[in-house]
């Protein structure tokens, strides 16, 4: 394999991990883009959706695309939970307040689900339903891991543009979005859409644990902390709640940590996808596709 090759063969996996870290991504930009609060608990959503998958493939044996469904029902389920229990009470509340009570949430979920009657504190190797393949494009190898993993990303990732974009839900969200006190004043149920908004998120995080589990397969009650970061960076990159640049700013992060583990060193991947984060805000503060914005006071 020639270093071009090669080249090619890394930048496909570090589209692979760069995928995954948008469908998390894309949480931490709804939510803020609605509330304004950093979920911090939403990189647990994504442990519990990997969970969900390991039970659906390996003890109920169930399809993939069911156990994807399974995983996104029982995130989005969460994801309102966690809302209406912890962040709808500090809603007129100081965001100091509910930026801890999203680090109290993800602490509690992390600990509680490392309990032995609930998911064990040890590593499970995740189920694969299907024998893994390897296809020869031009001398790069793809394997239907990837090809599962880039389909539904894709496919998640345009359903969601299209919802929010072409649905009277997603132009709801766009109203509050704007301007909740207008937006109660034009008829739309705040409370609502900011609770289906979390669902949503949850539901795509979700989805997001069960391909990390088969393209990375072994799973523990703390492997969303890493992602979950990565993916709130990934968001801050493209610029803090805008989609298109939740996505954009995952996609850099995935394949700038497969090239620096290749080509630099393994052990400084989280540095330079963090230092990455820290070069463009100080030449671009609002983010790769962010605009500066005045804020009334």
């Amino acid at each position: 394999m020639n270093s071009l090759t090669y080249f090619f063969q890394q930048l496909i996996n570090g589209l692979q991990l760069g995928f995954v870290y948008a469908l998390i991504a894309l949480g931490y930009t709804m939510v803020y883009g609605i509330v304004r609060l950093i979920n911090f608990a939403h990189g647990d959503v994504f442990m519990v959706g990997a969970y969900l998958g390991f039970f659906a493939l390996g003890r109920w044996h169930l399809p993939l695309p069911v156990a994807i469904m399974i995983a996104m029902v029982g995130c989005a389920g969460l994801g309102v939970f966690i809302e209406r229990v912890a962040y709808k009470p500090l809603r007129n509340a100081a965001r100091i307040s509910a930026l801890i009570t999203a680090i109290g949430v993800s602490l509690f979920i992390e600990y509680f689900s490392s309990l032995r009657f609930v998911f064990g504190p040890y590593f499970r190797a995740f189920p694969r339903p299907f024998e893994v393949k390897t296809y020869d494009l031009g001398g790069v190898a793809v394997s239907n891991v990837q090809i599962i993993v880039f389909g539904c990303a894709i496919l998640l990732m345009v359903g969601l543009t299209l919802f929010v974009n072409h649905t009277k839900t997603g132009l709801a969200m766009r109203a509050v979005s704007f301007d909740h006190s207008t937006a109660r004043l034009m008829g739309i149920n705040v409370d609502g859409v900011i609770s289906i908004t979390f669902g949503i998120g949850a539901a795509l995080a979700g989805a997001g644990g069960v391909l990390y589990g088969i393209a990375y397969p072994q799973i523990h009650p703390f492997m969303g902390i890493m992602p979950g970061l990565k993916a709130f960076v990934a968001a801050v990159l493209g610029g803090i709640g805008i989609i298109p640049g939740a996505m954009l700013g995952a996609v850099i992060m995935g394949v700038v940590e497969k090239l620096t583990e290749v080509y630099i060193s393994s052990t400084l991947r989280d540095a330079a996808a963090f230092g990455i984060l820290i070069i463009v805000l100080l030449l671009r503060p609002a983010g790769l596709l962010g605009k500066k914005e005045r804020e009334k006071v």
